[in-house]
């Protein structure tokens, strides 16, 4: 009941927020925070500018763990590989399920996979294409059952939890057509999609889709064991292909400013006791970036109401 409430009252705080006269002042007091921080990014290689410039204007940058050769990758992928096997295949009763996650106890134990989506150079890049300070919110170790459910994030939508987001996705293992490859549409037909669907953040099947743009611009992001997907899924339509020939293991590491123009959908992969439990491995400097909403202070009703404090 609790959490039927919470998700009532968070559409309920989103539709406010599309008001005119709101959502006007959102985008207002958002670009004024870009252009006060704009000083403050930090410096990046001449490898890693080009990542976001890609970003920035596709939406998408499909590399490797090898190619981007960040800190703490060996470690994080013996973590993976020792977790994989525990990720049972078996679901509930329930035949509409079709993802199966890590435990907050599993990530805990299997901290390097946590604590990779924390190095700086991530943190860097993730800054300069946000613009804005980094909340980092996990990592969602998943498997993704194949079966023929189509429902969440196996449907085209967009993620609403900010004007802008970074999501990286790794592989761990082969993903081909019919393993539930990661799937976009070119961020250059965005707009046009919204306008033709009258987008309003719900999920759409491919025959809604379909009406608005041809599945030949539909693409699919196949790759090898340690293929890294590093997406704007806020400015990109996405979802996950639905896996037909084998499971899918991969990570999510998702991350926002740290503040969000929905803040009441942004949530961490890991329970507030798993989070102080791992903050022992993690460097004072950067648990900046993983209790973000310490600092966070909501102005106004509204706000104060989509984060559940009136």
């Amino acid at each position: 009941m609790k959490t039927i409430v919470k998700k009532l009252r968070n559409e309920i705080v989103r539709k406010i927020y599309q008001i005119p006269l709101i959502s006007h002042s959102i985008d207002h007091e958002y670009k004024a925070a870009v252009t006060n921080y704009a000083n403050n990014l930090p410096a990046l290689s001449a490898d890693d500018s080009k990542l976001v410039e890609t970003l920035n204007n596709d939406g998408i940058v499909i590399t490797s763990l090898e190619n981007i050769s960040i800190p703490l990758t060996q470690e994080m992928l013996l973590s993976a590989k020792s977790l994989m096997p525990k990720i049972s295949k078996s679901i509930s009763a329930n035949k509409n399920e079709f993802a199966l996650h890590a435990t907050s106890e599993q990530i805990i134990e299997h901290s390097n996979i946590f604590l990779w989506g924390l190095q700086q150079r991530l943190l860097n890049i993730a800054e300069n294409y946000l613009s804005l300070p980094v909340a980092y919110h996990g990592a969602y170790f998943r498997r993704d059952i194949s079966n023929q459910v189509q429902k969440k994030s196996r449907l085209w939508h967009l993620d609403k939890e900010d004007i802008r987001m970074m999501k990286i996705i790794v592989y761990l293992n082969e993903i081909n057509e019919d393993c539930g490859p990661f799937q976009y549409i070119p961020k250059s037909f965005t707009s046009s999609i919204f306008k033709s669907l009258n987008y309003d953040y719900k999920y759409l099947t491919d025959e809604t889709m379909a009406k608005a743009i041809s599945p030949s611009n539909w693409q699919s992001c196949i790759g090898a064991f340690g293929t890294v997907i590093i997406a704007d899924t806020a400015s990109i339509f996405h979802k996950g292909k639905v896996p037909v020939s084998s499971d899918r293991f991969a990570i999510f590491y998702d991350y926002t400013s740290r503040q969000p123009k929905h803040p009441f959908y942004c949530k961490s992969s890991l329970s507030e006791d798993a989070l102080s439990a791992i903050s022992t491995s993690i460097p004072e400097h950067q648990k900046q970036y993983v209790f973000w909403r310490k600092n966070y202070h909501p102005q106004g009703i509204i706000a104060n109401l989509a984060l559940g404090k009136t």
